[in-house]
């Protein structure tokens, strides 16, 4: 089970009162792993990380990049170089929408066989599946410690 802990982090000098949001994650025996989100300078924030939004769409882009690599090293498919972008259109979140572009590509002396089978396997990558085929239950408990008098 992955544990996500949030906490504000210190100021940066010159950002007044804003202070971005470091992400600590532990998994387990893997050790721990520090992201930083914030909002865009000039968005009540200063830049200094991704913000959410940009965190789901890497969720989705590392997924599939990993995914993809994992499975041509174990099939002997010979991928020499792979780059992704994604490209997201939030103008209709708030209708229900929320569109992603994956653009993959892939480098070496591969068929177009083992290319058709790669962009299968990146459909079928984890979060993929999460973000598509999967319904998510979110709950949120709030807790609050009251000032000492």
């Amino acid at each position: 089970m992955a544990i996500l802990q949030l906490q504000r982090v210190a100021a940066p000098a010159g950002a007044g009162s804003h202070r971005p949001i470091a992400v600590r994650l532990r998994l387990g025996d893997d050790g721990e792993h520090v992201l930083l989100a914030d909002t865009p300078a000039g968005n009540e924030g200063n830049g200094l990380g991704p913000d959410p939004h940009d965190l789901y769409d890497a969720a989705l882009a590392a997924c599939k990049a990993v995914t993809v690599l994992w499975a041509a090293r174990r099939r002997g498919v010979p991928v020499t170089e792979l780059a992704l972008e994604l490209r997201s259109d939030r103008s209709r979140e708030r209708e229900g929408v929320y569109a992603m572009d994956v653009r993959m590509q892939v480098a070496g002396p591969l068929t177009p066989e083992q290319v058709a089978q790669l962009q299968a396997i990146a459909d079928k990558c984890p979060v993929h599946k999460l973000m598509t085929q999967v319904r998510t239950e979110v709950t949120t408990t709030v807790a609050w410690s009251p000032p000492v008098a």
